[in-house]
């Protein structure tokens, strides 16, 4: 089985998405893909992408600490992030995506970011997403 997780970093719900791979990689001996989207990177936005490459790093070392098989990517492709999660989904043929959700407001709720609206809807495997 194939996870993968949209990690965006510095947010508070990436913790509880981060705990949940583990516990489904766990439960079905899956190997785990965090991946980070960005559309694009400028040279100043250089060490921007390098911190994301250290914080997919060390994501990569906790998983693999408990046991579990874990790849990071970071997509750097021109496209929104909610493109390029569902493309990367799709080529990489995977069985389920973990987002995490942030807004927390009544109508929050009911609309989601356009990025995870865009992944929910046009995903082509079941998207667990985590508040």
């Amino acid at each position: 089985m194939k996870i993968m997780v949209a990690y965006v970093g510095g947010l508070d719900v990436d913790k509880a998405v981060l705990d949940l791979a583990k516990k489904h990689a766990k439960a079905f001996k899956a190997t785990v893909y965090v991946t980070c989207s960005m559309e694009h990177v400028a040279e100043k936005q250089m060490n921007a992408l390098e911190k994301t490459e250290k914080n997919l790093q060390y994501i990569k070392g906790t998983f693999e600490d408990e046991g579990i098989d874990c790849e990071t990517h970071v997509l750097v492709r021109g496209l929104t992030p909610g493109e390029d999660i569902v493309e990367f989904a799709t080529d990489k043929k995977m069985d389920e995506i973990i987002i995490g959700i942030e807004k927390k407001s009544k109508v929050g709720k009911l609309l989601f970011g356009s990025n995870a609206q865009h992944i929910i809807l046009e995903a082509p495997c079941p998207v667990v997403s985590v508040k």
